[in-house]
């Protein structure tokens, strides 16, 4: 039970605090300045690892493409579509993944993954305080 309860616990800690910011931070990017950019660095784009290399106001620009982001799989040098911020170039993410991206999706996951483990860790309790009654 008291396992469950700490696996709910954190699996809604990780909805709530990193992945929901993270597809918001991805959605605030939808009216950004567009580019043309390439894959400078590859790795576990989801978990914040990937950078891009693009141009932006006449200066080249490697930015880090944010936790939440797909395209991981794809080699270094590969063409993509990125969307920045005009004040601050390395502020970017990937035009497929502004819609929120994986972050939006594992959210949604882990949260309800939490109510899951919290549910059946509900459910013990209550099992467990009528079998002390009887």
């Amino acid at each position: 039970m008291l396992m469950s309860l700490a696996l709910g616990l954190l699996l809604g800690a990780l909805s709530a605090l990193v992945m929901f910011p993270a597809a918001e931070h991805l959605r605030s990017l939808q009216n950004g300045e567009r580019a043309r950019a390439t894959l400078h660095t590859s790795g576990a784009c989801m978990a914040g690892q990937c950078e891009v290399k693009f141009e932006a106001g006449g200066q080249t620009v490697v930015a880090d493409l944010p936790v939440g982001s797909g395209g991981g799989k794809r080699s270094v040098g590969a063409a993509m579509t990125v969307r920045y911020q005009a004040d601050d170039p390395r502020v970017v993410a990937r035009e497929d993944d502004v819609g929120g991206g994986g972050a939006a999706l594992l959210a949604w996951m882990s949260g309800g993954a939490a109510v899951l483990f919290l549910a059946i860790s509900g459910a013990a309790a209550l099992f467990l305080a009528r079998q002390r009654r009887t």
